[in-house]
């Protein structure tokens, strides 16, 4: 049976699946990389922007 190869979503370099402890990633830096692009929105999934309910700080009389 020949191993499962996937490409890494980052980098797009073939790995095995079964030794890959990052997976679907081949590394940790290709992992982060990935991070950092949803954390900085460059990566995001479509919807209807939800409007912003006011906090407890944010009404009047919560002081």
């Amino acid at each position: 049976m020949s191993p499962m190869l996937i490409k890494c979503p980052t980098c797009k370099r073939e790995i095995e699946w079964a030794q890959s402890q990052f997976r679907p990633f081949c590394s940790e830096r290709c992992k982060l990389i990935d991070l950092g692009a949803w954390l900085t929105e460059k990566h995001t999934i479509p919807g209807e922007n939800v409007p912003e309910e006011p906090g407890q700080d944010d009404e009047p009389g919560a002081r």
